[in-house]
């Protein structure tokens, strides 16, 4: 039996800064973050939208009636949920209106939970083939104005529906992992902002993956050229280019062209959107498949997650036939196309709007936010959305 990926979708903010204005606006120079870093825009949640309503919106563009009803299984990997005991699958599964036979839960381990939830999914599936899984991956990365880390912040979320007879990809057995107890990137509960070791992560991510690609080998008998792609968790573009490059010394020289073309093109959507934590590499590999058109049905795709703390893993999954007819491109397209860019002053007035911490009421202006679902406002401690 078959079991992998039917659909995906994506969703970012509306509001965009350029990184070009965020540099010259910190006296950094911009090469710095479009060259160094290689993002070129930052996404900007307004107050309006917070790790569940981004969920929603992802998920809400891929699912039908039928999905729906055959999901009865909701998982949310996110590392800035919004409640420290509810699940955000649970708000979501209730804006979504799934069928209310299922399971709905949160994990948790940094940018891994996504990963995590995928190979439940699997598990569930097997024993379920007639249902589906809903995973989301939704996250805001937020380290602070005028921080070293301000240029990896973003926000956005991807939903991944998994089930029996995938039209995307269909995932293999063969997976690789490897867990240490590092202190590279972490945000105890009473910070609002996480902290990190940069230099120190860079490292482990780097380790990390080659410690699960070496292990892949010696378990698959693969290489290289049995690759048409592989797709990597992106808290920066350059972060998977700098992983992938320790490994492909010894490749054939068209691999090599191959393998790097492709990371290219799987940076598109992250070099406009920043760092989403939970949902990067599934962006990247939405922007790999929705912009490369040389790929093929039994195309071979590679998948590095790792979330910080630490967890990597490596999987890999095979195209399936006319899987291009089933993506989202042009709603995708539409988003980015439609996104409004914002000033540096602007973006600084929009980081600094936050919610009441102590129960008092607060309604919130949602017409200014084209999102179809956006959060309405909060009062008595109680987070309350709306779906236009």
């Amino acid at each position: 039996m078959k079991i992998g990926i039917d659909k995906l979708g994506f969703y970012a903010p509306h509001l965009y800064v350029d990184m070009n204005d965020l540099a010259k606006e910190r006296g950094i120079d911009p090469g710095k973050f479009t060259i160094g870093l290689g993002q070129d825009e930052m996404a900007v949640p307004p107050i309006t939208q917070d790790p569940v309503s981004l969920a929603a919106n992802a998920a809400e563009q891929i699912l039908d009636r039928e999905d729906k009803d055959a999901i009865d299984l909701v998982i949310f990997g996110t590392e800035s949920g919004v409640d420290h005991s509810k699940s955000a699958a649970v708000y979501v599964h209730q804006l979504l209106g799934l069928n209310p036979k299922a399971r709905s839960v949160e994990m948790k381990q940094a940018c891994y939970g996504a990963t995590a939830g995928i190979q439940m999914a699997k598990g569930h599936i097997a024993l379920h083939p007639d249902k589906k899984v809903l995973i989301l991956a939704s996250d805001i990365a937020r380290y602070g104005l005028n921080t070293p880390g301000e240029s990896t912040q973003g926000a956005g979320a991807v939903a991944i529906l998994v089930s029996a007879s995938p039209r995307l990809l269909e995932l293999e057995k063969e997976s690789t992992y490897y867990t240490e107890d590092i202190m590279d990137f972490w945000r105890p509960v009473y910070s609002s902002t996480a902290f990190v070791d940069g230099k120190y992560s860079n490292e482990q991510y780097i380790a990390f993956f080659q410690k699960v690609w070496k292990d892949y080998q010696e378990q698959t008998g693969r290489s290289l050229e049995d690759f048409a792609a592989i797709a990597f968790h992106l808290p920066y573009t350059k972060m998977g280019w700098k992983a992938l490059r320790t490994v492909m010394e010894d490749a054939p020289e068209e691999v090599q062209e191959r393998l790097k073309n492709n990371y290219q093109i799987s940076t598109k959507y992250n070099r406009n959107v920043g760092n989403i934590y939970t949902g990067s590499l599934y962006l990247s590999l939405i922007s790999l498949l929705e912009n490369q058109d040389d790929l093929k049905e039994g195309d071979t795709i590679g998948l590095y997650s790792y979330g910080s703390g630490a967890v990597g893993e490596f999987l890999s999954g095979t195209l399936q036939s006319d899987f291009k007819e089933h993506l989202q491109t042009a709603a995708h397209q539409a988003m980015f196309e439609n996104r409004e860019c914002i000033s540096v002053a602007e973006y600084e007035k929009v980081f600094e709007e936050e919610l009441p911490t102590d129960g008092s009421e607060k309604k919130l202006n949602i017409d200014e936010d084209p999102a179809k679902i956006c959060l309405a406002g909060v009062k008595d401690h109680i987070r309350s959305y709306a779906v236009k």
